[in-house]
C-alpha cells in the first residue's frame, strides 16, 4: 500500500468514492470539478492510498492559518481495519504539524457511530453539534484534535 499526493487523473474516483461511502443519502456536493480544485489547491493536502492500482482510501484537508480541517477520509470497506485509515490520518497530521498548525477539525454525520469511534480512538474529542449540517437533512458531529499533544493510538 502507498499513500502519495493525489494527481489530477485521481478526481473522479476519489469524487465516485465519497458518493458511495461517505454522501450517500445526500445530494453530491464533492463531485469531480471541487475535488480536482481540491487538488489543485496550493492550501489543501489530498492524498489517496493505493493497492497498485486500485484506489483503496483518500482523504482530503483544508490548511489554514490556525487550524486544519479534514473535509473528508474514507477507506474502501476491503481495506478497512486494517490501519489504512490511521495511516493516512498521521500523513495529514504530519503534513498540519510540518506547516505549524496544531488544531485539526472536522464534522461527521452525527449518527456514524463507526467513524465517531474512530475519530476518538485517534484522539479527537467532541466539540459540538451542527444542526442540519448536511442539506439541512442531518446534524454533524464537530470534533477536533489538539496536534501539540502526543497521542497513543488505541
Amino acid at each position: 500500500m502507498k499513500i502519495s499526493v493525489a494527481r489530477t487523473a485521481d478526481a473522479g474516483l476519489i469524487a465516485r468514492m465519497s458518493r458511495v461511502l461517505i454522501e450517500h443519502d445526500l445530494p453530491w456536493s464533492w463531485d469531480e470539478p471541487r475535488v480536482l480544485r481540491s487538488i489543485r489547491h496550493p492550501e489543501t493536502a489530498v492524498i489517496v492510498a493505493r493497492d497498485r492500482r486500485r484506489l483503496a482510501g483518500f482523504a482530503i484537508m483544508r490548511l489554514g492559518e490556525a487550524e486544519a480541517h479534514l473535509d473528508l477520509l474514507a477507506v474502501a470497506p476491503a481495506w478497512r481495519r486494517r490501519g489504512l485509515g490511521r495511516e493516512l490520518l498521521a500523513w495529514l497530521e504530519a503534513c498540519a504539524r510540518t506547516a505549524g498548525i496544531f488544531d485539526l477539525r472536522l464534522e461527521l454525520r452525527a449518527g456514524n457511530r463507526t467513524a465517531r469511534a474512530f475519530y476518538a480512538a485517534q484522539g479527537f474529542r467532541d466539540c459540538g453539534i451542527a444542526a442540519g449540517y448536511y442539506a439541512g437533512r442531518e446534524d454533524a458531529l464537530r470534533m477536533r484534535r489538539d496536534l501539540s499533544v502526543a497521542h497513543r493510538h488505541v
